[in-house]
């Protein structure tokens, strides 16, 4: 069955929630739905009272790693955490308390070309039960590609059945942003959650344009309770109107 799973989106050190199609290395500052006056380690101990297992701590760039440990010290073991993951310091953040590391960027070359020493480096240094492979994408013509760089760069890696079949036995689960969707509280990508759920073989975690709370009614009806979900900007706790966060752990306790 579908279970909602929290999130700590980090930038600048700051809990946020943000329209993930304007992050950008140009200097410009991406939309902001969102700044909250409590830190990662409040949320984190938060989940934590409440028993919300599977969340996901995310570094939007640089300056986020103080931050991060701060949340992974608060809840040892309850969280993920991503956001510059490489095979060289993935050990350090498990002992810093993250449950799993989470990678994109790490598996591609500049160009965006995936690169499987790099997986398999990240699996020898954790193994894959500890490992998150996060395919996050942006909708093409074609479908949906990978896209890296907090999602400014698209990759060749397609979102497909095919490319969930060859990740699949080196990770523990997927992590999956619409991008395109993403903190805009306008609804899910109904195409790609239907596409993931008819895969389905190791858990996955969606996120993105959740406006309410039959959007996660939607997720579970349309993935047949195989995938989880993140809801975001539409959340109560992170300014929004749309869902209640006691309504998702009543959501959760009821499965």
């Amino acid at each position: 069955m579908t279970k909602f799973r929290p999130c700590i989106d980090l930038h600048h050190g700051k809990v946020k929630q943000i329209v993930g199609g304007t992050l950008r290395d140009d200097g410009a500052g991406p939309r902001e739905n969102f700044v909250s006056e409590h830190d990662a380690a409040w949320y984190a101990r938060l989940y934590r009272d409440d028993a919300l297992e599977g969340g996901h701590v995310i570094c939007l760039g640089p300056g986020n790693r103080e931050a991060a440990r701060e949340a992974l010290s608060a809840w040892p073991g309850g969280l993920q955490v991503g956001g510059g993951i490489s095979a060289d310091n993935a050990t350090d953040w498990l002992e810093a308390g993250a449950s799993h590391v989470i990678v994109t960027s790490a598996l591609f070359d500049d160009h965006g070309r995936f690169l499987e020493s790099q997986l398999d480096a990240l699996v020898a240094a954790v193994g894959h039960e500890k490992l998150v492979i996060d395919l996050s994408c942006r909708r093409t013509a074609g479908g949906w590609s990978v896209a890296m760089n907090r999602w400014q760069t698209l990759t060749e890696l397609e979102v497909t059945p095919a490319t969930l079949d060859h990740l699949a036995s080196r990770c523990a689960e997927f992590l999956i942003h619409a991008a395109d969707v993403e903190g805009l509280c306008r609804g899910i990508d109904e195409e790609l959650v239907a596409l993931l759920g008819s895969w389905g073989k190791i858990p996955l975690t969606y996120a993105g344009g959740v406006a309410c709370l039959a959007d996660v009614e939607k997720v579970q009806q349309l993935s047949g309770g195989k995938i989880d979900v993140t809801v975001g900007s539409a959340l109560d706790l992170f300014g929004g109107s749309g869902v209640n966060y006691a309504d998702l752990l009543a959501w959760n306790r009821r499965l």
